[in-house]
């Protein structure tokens, strides 16, 4: 028989990966003359100044009568807005709402408007060093954006959708063919920013990752070598009636590509997986609606060991306080920690923390979505490695999301190996505890193709965001990784094989400086 070969998708994850052996080789020097800009310019357009409309998380500033301005203006700031500044010799750095590997920030965001008594109809780009938003293309687009979409239900009945993009040499300029990883992973933290934005605005984003690439990149004027389109938000009012829409489907399946050269060049790998990934404009209706059924689909776990501990994690939900306010401050005073002391985590603050990420459904009292949309999220899986938390035994354990449930795989100490399957970071040693985010791969490729590689990562990044969030709230310290030893992390935690590493999330006691 002849042999199988693996999908453009699983083989620029294996050329991908760091290994002991290679790690040397690929991180090479930066030219930082080279860096490019993370934000876009444009020489001409008509500017929306949106910092008039900004208030405090306390709710003082200005207002107009139907608070219009205020709610889109709050909702860019908390999505992608800019929270702080680091003095350098040259132009400041300044630090965004959602985190990005190296401070690169790859993602753009735009806005399409449909017509709106406020905003004209046309393109605009979320200008985020001067709150602004940015017209580039005044005339009537939605159709086309529909058309892109395959006729999505959510764009017949929004007048306002986001257009998340990603700028590929952003993040490649360092992170070179790697570097695709986490362009999704940072923009799953948008995702995850711009769904919880909506709760305070009173927004619920529809997200839609299956769309045709070519017609959504020639609609929003991209060069498709230099930035393509990774996600369409349509944003139902739910202040309105007819704004609160059903759930729908969030993803479409791309071809599975296995006729590609196996010697595509180092450099090359990033521009042939996003052009696998993508998926062609095609008249053949869609169906975009979730299947009825009588009873509600009952998810199972995907791992029952047969041995080791298993320990309950349910528990109430974070208290978010009224109004979400506590959540709009954590969104805008967020950072990624450094330094972390090494100190243990009690068990119900590892509680708390699955909690938020896995249950939304626990905090529709306090004003959250019971079902926010993610791509492909049956298809992640949790384990966390445990180094000091209080009550539960050192380990690696499989987190079951359905029984809300830690269960034992491997008992040992790994702040050693955490330490050298993190490429040498502290923060692996320090950590109490390790979120490592997994899929199956070449199942995920069976259902979604190529594609699936896209929604895995920004689904990892989503969690991961929630993480950050419900961490940075209880006054923990929290950081991502998306640079290890992937096959290593594999054979140390004794996490199953089939199992690919997305992303890494340490968690522990931050370090006062």
């Amino acid at each position: 028989m002849p042999e199988l070969r693996d999908s453009m998708a699983q083989h620029y994850h294996e050329r991908t990966k760091y290994s002991p052996e290679t790690i040397n080789a690929k991180n090479q020097p930066l030219d930082w003359d080279r860096q490019p800009r993370p934000y876009k310019e444009y020489r001409i357009g008509m500017p929306f100044d949106l910092k008039p409309y900004l208030q405090g998380p306390d709710g003082t500033g200005p207002d107009t009568p139907d608070g219009w301005w205020e709610r889109l203006s709050k909702f860019l700031c908390c999505s992608y807005g800019l929270t702080g500044m680091i003095p350098t010799e040259g132009e400041p750095h300044y630090l965004r709402s959602a985190p990005s590997a190296g401070g690169l920030y790859p993602a753009e965001v735009y806005l399409v408007s449909r017509g709106t008594p406020e905003l004209p109809a046309g393109l605009y780009n979320y200008q985020a060093q001067s709150h602004a938003l940015m017209q580039f293309w005044e005339d009537e687009v939605w159709t086309a954006l529909q058309a892109a979409c395959f006729w999505h239900p959510a764009l017949a009945q929004t007048q306002m959708a986001l257009v998340v993009s990603a700028v590929f040499e952003r993040s490649a300029w360092r992170y070179h063919d790697r570097a695709y990883r986490r362009i999704c992973l940072d923009t799953g933290h948008l995702l995850g920013n711009i769904e919880l934005a909506g709760v305070l605005t009173d927004y619920r984003p529809h997200v839609i990752g299956g769309f045709a690439d070519a017609a959504m990149d020639q609609l929003m004027y991209f060069d498709p070598l230099v930035e393509g389109t990774l996600a369409v938000i349509p944003l139902a009012d739910a202040t309105q009636i007819e704004g609160n829409l059903p759930g729908y489907e969030t993803s479409l399946p791309s071809p599975i590509l296995t006729e590609y050269s196996r010697r595509i060049e180092d450099g090359d790998l990033l521009g042939h997986l996003h052009g696998a990934t993508r998926i062609e404009f095609s008249e053949n209706k869609v169906s975009w609606q979730l299947p009825e059924v009588a009873e509600p689909v009952v998810r199972t776990d995907k791992y029952n060991f047969p041995f080791g501990l298993k320990m309950g994690m349910g528990i109430g939900p974070i208290d978010w306080r009224a109004g979400a306010g506590g959540l709009e401050r954590t969104m805008m005073q967020r950072r990624s920690t450094r330094s972390l002391t090494g100190g243990d985590l009690a068990l119900d603050e590892l509680r708390l923390l699955l909690d938020f990420s896995y249950h939304p459904a626990h905090y529709i009292e306090q004003g959250f979505d019971r079902s926010p949309d993610y791509l492909g999220l049956d298809w992640v899986q949790t384990f966390v490695a445990v180094s000091g938390v209080e009550g539960l035994e050192e380990g690696c354990y499989y987190y079951a999301p359905q029984a809300q449930e830690l269960r034992q795989i491997r008992f040992k100490n790994f702040r050693r190996e955490l330490h050298y399957l993190c490429l040498g970071q502290d923060l692996g040693r320090d950590a109490a505890a390790a979120v490592f985010h997994t899929a199956d791969l070449k199942a995920a490729i069976g259902r979604f193709g190529d594609r699936a590689y896209r929604y895995l990562h920004l689904d990892a990044g989503h969690l991961g965001q929630r993480l950050n969030l419900a961490a940075a709230h209880l006054g923990l310290g929290v950081s991502g990784i998306a640079g290890f030893f992937d096959d290593q992390v594999n054979q140390v935690l004794s996490i199953p094989d089939d199992e690919a590493v997305l992303y890494i999330t340490t968690l522990g006691r931050m370090r006062r400086r």
